[in-house]
């Protein structure tokens, strides 16, 4: 069916209500704005949905959450799950309670049991919650970081991972046979509670969060020691992460943690940023600018759903606040963490892993070597690292010490199997008292890491293409790059070039062919001369192409040089395809 007639359905059609139809009204004479939002259905992908809000099949609603939640229905039905029931969390963004409640009770309406939470919960606690009530399943409603006008619908599984092989197939396949919105059942909230298959979780789930998250505190002592000394300016970005980040920081034991006023409240506007999103500088203007008011030693920020965390730290000598990348966060933690389960239990287990994501530092594999411990690579995506988890629990054979990837998230401890900003938030302000208990800061911590293991420089770069347009403009790069192996990349030579989506590793000196070892998936990896490596796929949640890279140099400026002429010459390269 054409886009215009099945704009002109949504327009006729009873089932949709008076709001919707006004909207979809007001654009009657915007033929490509028609087109944009009913050219195609909102894809239900291994991410879920992840959309601009709006009427039409393209676009986050309350059809299209109610659509995909009956195919999850359907599936879960499938699979004989109905009794476990599933939980459901929310962010505060725009429409996020309505799209959870629309969700609860179409589940409802097929008979699942749906715990919904009373208000907004940081992803991590939905993964955690998931588990901790036995659930099949999980929907938390959420667009991360991404901008105001979107919204999403991420779907866990009772392993309380975002959903992998093979049921992120199988409930993509009963989305997809959901072809009738009218077939969509539902059923009023009254009517679900009196069902008792409605019902509404909080304060249980909290505290017992919460007490997990204590329990992966080391050093009790050092921050005992140090509690006093240390200030911290937190910010959630508008977001869900104020009261859980707070509240684990406070019991504890730290007394000196300041909330940038101007972010401290939900807000799906996000008035204070642009992009609500902790690897952007502007999101830490208004919090650098308190710790420098207070003198503070660390400024912490969790994006609006509280999985990733961003880090500004001080370095006393200088008086300046050096930010902290998602490789630099993750390799310091790895570090604290690793080293001084290391100390405190005398000895690293003999199957302990170390876990990132094919484009996370290498700096990651150092330290694993370094400790003796095996190093293991996913797909983008923590889903892969909670799979990973999994596996380990279900063979008994390895066993979890840390694992991260670069856009500034890991996970500490197996209570979840998401990344979980507020435990590392918790731990980061742990290694900082310990830390000072040896007369350093953070930020000398992290100079140790470099001369111990090498000055590791990594970056991203993307390029935004939106539309049906920018789709095929991102495919073609990648097609381009596929049928065209370049010889060198920022005058590096290719040594190798890993295609996941045919499953190779190509060497370019012996012609040697061989698996990735991992699912296929869109992804190209080039290996380089002198330690340089980059990595190029489309983003899974926003209209861009992504270029991972990493160098590594003589000293920080050494590094810092490469990579930025490494991430021009990218740029520049791609520039030339478009």
């Amino acid at each position: 069916m054409d886009y215009k007639k099945i704009y002109q359905e949504w327009l006729s059609n009873p089932y949709f209500d008076s709001a919707t139809k006004a909207e979809l009204e007001s654009i009657a004479a915007d033929e490509k704005e028609i087109k944009e939002r009913f050219y195609t259905e909102l894809e239900f992908g291994t991410a879920g949905l992840r959309g601009v809000i709006g009427a039409g099949t393209n676009r986050m609603n309350i059809y299209t959450v109610r659509k995909t939640t009956q195919g999850l229905a359907n599936y879960i039905s499938k699979v004989n799950g109905q009794q476990k029931g599933v939980a459901i969390a929310y962010d505060s963004r725009r429409m996020s309670p309505e799209f959870a409640d629309e969700a609860a009770l179409c589940l409802c309406a097929n008979g699942i049991r749906a715990y919904v939470f009373e208000s907004l919960r940081p992803t991590p606690e939905l993964s955690y919650a998931v588990r901790k009530l036995g659930c099949i399943a999980g929907i938390n409603i959420t667009a991360s970081h991404n901008p105001p006008e979107y919204n999403g619908y991420k779907v866990y599984w009772e392993d309380g991972a975002q959903i992998t092989p093979p049921h992120d197939t199988g409930i993509m396949d009963e989305v997809k046979k959901v072809t009738d919105f009218a077939a969509v059942r539902t059923m009023g909230r009254r009517e679900a509670q009196e069902a008792g298959l409605y019902t509404v979780i909080g304060k249980e789930i909290d505290d017992s969060y919460i007490e997990e998250l204590k329990s992966q505190v080391i050093h009790w002592d050092s921050i005992k020691a140090a509690q006093k000394d240390i200030k911290i300016v937190y910010t959630p970005l508008h977001g869900t992460g104020n009261i859980p980040a707070r509240r684990v920081l406070r019991e504890i034991g730290f007394e000196n943690v300041y909330v940038v006023p101007e972010q401290e409240l939900p807000d799906g506007e996000f008035p204070t940023v642009s992009y609500p999103n902790p690897e952007s500088p502007e999101a830490f203007a208004l919090g650098l600018k308190l710790a420098k008011e207070l003198d503070a030693d660390l400024v912490l920020a969790t994006d609006p759903d509280a999985d990733r965390l961003g880090v500004y730290v001080k370095d006393q000598k200088t008086g300046e606040y050096h930010s902290l990348t998602g490789n630099m966060s993750g390799c310091l933690l790895a570090e604290y963490e690793i080293s001084q389960r290391k100390e405190r239990d005398g000895s690293l287990p003999e199957d302990g892993a170390l876990i990132k994501t094919i484009v996370t530092t290498n700096m990651a594999d150092a330290i694993a070597k370094y400790y003796g411990i095996r190093l293991i690579e996913v797909l983008t995506g923590f889903k892969f690292i909670g799979q990973q988890i999994l596996n380990f629990e279900t063979t008994g054979k390895g066993t979890y010490l840390f694992g991260f990837e670069e856009s500034y998230g890991c996970l500490i401890g197996t209570h979840a199997r998401d990344k979980d900003a507020i435990v590392a938030t918790m731990a980061l302000a742990e290694a900082a008292a310990y830390y000072k208990t040896q007369g350093k800061t953070l930020w000398d911590a992290m100079l140790d890491l470099y001369e111990k293991y090498g000055y590791y420089k990594d970056a991203i770069k993307s390029i935004e293409l939106k539309g049906i347009e920018g789709l095929a403009k991102i495919q073609e790069i990648l097609n381009t790059l596929r049928a065209n192996t370049p010889a060198q990349i920022a005058g590096y030579e290719v040594l190798s070039v890993r295609d996941y989506k045919e499953d190779t590793v190509r060497d370019l000196k012996t012609g040697a062919v061989t698996g990735t070892g991992l699912p296929r998936s869109n992804v190209l990896y080039y290996d380089l001369s002198g330690g340089a490596w980059l990595c190029v796929r489309p983003s899974g949640t926003e209209p861009k192409v992504k270029f991972y890279y990493g160098v590594k140099g003589t000293s920080l400026e050494d590094a810092d040089e490469k990579a930025a002429s490494m991430g021009e010459e990218v740029l520049a390269m791609i520039h030339q395809m478009l």
